[in-house]
């Protein structure tokens, strides 16, 4: 057993629907979560940029002497996981290979669907993946950069005709295409899980990213001994951010479904 925290880490919000899906599996697991929401989006960024970016996310939370680190962000795990495990000397786990290797074993046609932040398409690493399964399988990627800041917005509930007409317009190639699954290569992207699947159909399976990292670390803590101990009910959960506070706890809400006002700190992260 191991009582040390789990340290879990985005551009912005997105990364809480992991958070959510760790303290669902995990309930008795500490969680640090920050947030850079000063200086999100990070998937219109540079490859240098980015990885500067995450290595201060990654101090910073280091200074909790966590046991692992989660990156929920879809672009730092395209773009910059290789650097990051290799410099760390605990387990740092992205979100690109569960989401890749569920998608591979999901799908029925052999056509799978990506949407995600322009530098996680560009990259090419689901496809990287997903490939090492099934080299036959056809990815069929699109990037879609309004979604993230629409998200924010809380543009996210059905009958909201902003926010649909935008998934209708991205998810278009896939269902012209005929792909069977669609990965939410962005963890923002569960929170627009029923407009994007009323609008693929019943039959398209969709991937949560933030899901399938928040399975693999459970399994990987089961597997090391890692796990909190089984006389802790209830692990605590902190977060922090780059910005102001007051925007984070709004929104935050829309994420995992509570109010978290009390839990929530600024950090200068250029000192890390």
């Amino acid at each position: 057993m191991d009582g040390r925290p789990i340290g879990i880490f985005d551009s912005g919000l997105g990364g809480l629907t992991a958070a959510g899906e760790l303290a669902r599996l995990l309930p008795r697991e500490r969680i640090i979560y920050f947030g850079d929401t000063g200086r999100v989006p990070y998937g219109s960024r540079s490859r240098e940029t980015i990885l500067k970016y995450a290595r201060q996310d990654v101090s910073f939370l280091k200074t909790f002497g966590p046991k692992a680190i989660v990156v929920a962000c879809g672009t730092v795990s395209t773009v910059a996981i290789r650097e990051l495990v290799s410099e760390n000397d605990i387990p740092i786990i992205g979100v690109v290979e569960p989401a890749g290797l569920a998608a591979a074993k999901a799908t029925r046609n052999g056509r799978v669907g990506l949407i995600g932040t322009q530098a996680s398409v560009r990259s090419g690493a689901y496809e990287r993946v997903i490939a090492s399964v099934n080299p036959d399988i056809q990815v069929l990627a699109e990037a879609c950069p309004l979604l993230v800041p629409l998200i924010e917005e809380g543009r996210i509930h059905e009958g909201d005709v902003v926010i649909e007409t935008v998934v209708s317009e991205y998810l278009s190639p896939m269902k012209e295409a005929g792909v069977d699954t669609l990965v939410l290569g962005c963890t923002h992207y569960p929170l627009l899980k029923k407009i994007i699947s009323r609008q693929m159909g019943d039959h398209v399976t969709l991937i949560d990213t933030g899901e399938q990292c928040a399975i693999r670390v459970s399994e990987l803590l089961e597997q090391g001994g890692l796990l909190a101990p089984v006389d802790r009910k209830q692990g605590r959960r902190q977060y922090y951010v780059s910005d102001a506070p007051a925007g984070f706890v709004r929104t935050a809400s829309f994420f995992l479904g509570e109010q978290i006002e009390d839990s929530v700190e600024r950090v200068d992260i250029d000192r890390y």
